[in-house]
């Protein structure tokens, strides 16, 4: 197939294209490069790259382009720096994921679009939450009105390899592997019993590519391992050299997922147990 991979330089995006570019598919990437987890070191031959602002997908540059498929991941991520500048995540997050859904429509494209489990515990919690919920929205408002075939998928708490691991956009298990490798405590924000559904990249990969072989109705599929851990639980697999610091606003107090609906309609299971990963991983960097 031809594919159009949105974000497709970053941390899920960029093991999403590896995949497709393994099954010999046509792979067009579009990423502006401004989030910390995305890097032109994942740039891969054969892969034709638009370095550009999803917002600008409809301009005269790409009116020659076609595609049978988008896979939209391009987006600003994570809750605590939303808080700061909500109105750039909403011009990316909706004017954007908008932007790809009038491509689509004009082009003909099936859409899967990268959703957030951030929209479980309230849209209205934080910014980035209620930009993710309302880019579904329109995922939704497309397939209604236009007939676009949509499917949303909603990840819960990513992590592997190349997973940020410092500043404002890294996730907790990378930032529990960074402090390791540096031997620093383990920060876990307020008490620590705040419990996460951590899934890892290739599960999350497996599932999206297959909801990219259908046509979808707006369905909403989520993509966890229905198991959650709580900060301290995850932080005790690493180490006993644990720091707590303040909670912080917006977040949630649990993510579990209910893969029901995404094992029904493509026998979809998460594989990787997130205690094995953590034992390999202290296995290969910690003496």
């Amino acid at each position: 197939m031809k594919i159009l991979v949105t974000g497709g330089l970053g941390f899920v995006g960029s093991h999403l294209v590896d995949h497709l570019l393994n099954l010999n598919n046509s792979v067009t990437v579009m990423d502006n490069l401004c989030s910390e987890s995305s890097s032109r070191d994942y740039m891969r031959k054969g892969v034709e790259y638009w370095i550009d602002d999803i917002r600008n997908l409809n301009s005269y540059k790409y009116e020659d382009k076609s595609f049978d498929l988008i896979y939209h991941l391009a987006a600003l991520a994570r809750i605590q720096p939303s808080f700061k500048d909500p109105l750039t995540y909403l011009s990316i997050d909706v004017l954007g994921t908008s932007n790809v859904l009038e491509y689509a429509r004009r082009k003909h494209s099936r859409v899967v679009y990268a959703g957030s489990s951030s929209a479980y515990a309230g849209p209205m919690l934080n910014p980035y939450a209620f930009a993710k919920y309302t880019g579904e929205q329109v995922c939704e408002m497309y397939n209604r009105v236009y007939g676009t075939s949509v499917a949303i998928a909603r990840f819960f708490n990513v992590y592997g390899e190349r997973q940020p691991k410092t500043g404002p956009y890294a996730t907790v298990v990378g930032v529990f592997e960074n402090q390791m490798l540096q031997s620093k405590p383990l920060t876990v924000t307020g008490d620590g019993k705040q419990r996460r559904d951590f899934t890892h990249v290739s599960d999350i990969i497996s599932g999206f590519k297959l909801l990219g072989e259908e046509s979808w109705n707006g369905e909403i599929f989520q993509l966890g391992t229905e198991k959650n851990y709580s900060i301290n639980e995850l932080a005790k697999m690493f180490g006993d050299n644990i720091s707590y610091i303040p909670a912080r606003p917006g977040e949630a107090w649990e993510t579990l997922a209910d893969c029901s609906l995404m094992r029904a309609r493509t026998d979809w299971d998460a594989k990787t147990n997130l205690q094995d990963y953590v034992r390999q991983w202290k296995n290969e960097n910690i003496p």
